[in-house]
């Protein structure tokens, strides 16, 4: 997934010096630092991209393959690199506060590895409706296959820390909802 949960601010420009054919020469390396976004942070540029007229998705706070389109648009028409990736001069643009989209300063918890791994009894049918929504959603890459696999449990676990959900690449109830599925149904066919 081609994922924006970030907003990428240059902290550091300096200078490497590297030796080459007997002769010195400089050459400049940008460090970049990358913020996460909240889910509100998110929802703020779907909505001022929908105000614009340029995002026919949903304003859910998910990072998907409509937010990133419409975000290209609006930096080409604006005569922007069109990366899909919020940066200082696009959040400008848009007329958005960064400190806003940021939010308070939070620790970002990466998403801790799985083991043993989780492998729900579901049927088939219940694991492709599951992958295909998280397709849908940009969080899942795989075949749709129904076969619960590392690729599946981690775009879970990944759906789940973008939601605020714990991320523990377990099927639950709360997950299942937060798909839109209804868990009576996925969990019917266990």
């Amino acid at each position: 997934m081609r994922s924006l949960t970030h907003l990428a601010a240059a902290l550091l420009v300096g200078t490497a010096v590297s030796v080459g054919a007997g002769a010195a020469h400089a050459q400049t390396v940008q460090l970049t630092y990358s913020q996460p976004l909240s889910a509100g942070g998110v929802q703020m540029v779907q909505e001022r991209l929908r105000q614009i007229g340029g995002y026919p998705g949903a304003v859910d706070g998910v990072w998907g393959p409509d937010s990133v389109t419409a975000l290209q648009r609006f930096q080409q028409t604006h005569g922007l690199q069109p990366t899909g990736e919020l940066n200082q001069a696009t959040v400008a643009s848009l007329g958005l506060d960064p400190n806003a989209l940021v939010g308070a300063p939070a620790v970002a918890a990466a998403v801790p590895p799985v083991a043993p791994p989780y492998e729900p009894a579901l049927s088939v049918h219940a694991v492709q409706m599951v992958q295909g929504r998280l397709r849908s959603l940009g969080y899942y890459h795989g075949g749709i296959d129904g076969v619960w696999g590392p690729a599946t449990q981690n775009a879970i676990a990944s759906f789940q820390q973008g939601r605020g959900l714990q991320p523990n690449g377990e099927l639950n109830t709360a997950t299942v909802a937060a798909l839109g599925l209804n868990p009576s149904y996925v969990f019917a066919t266990r």
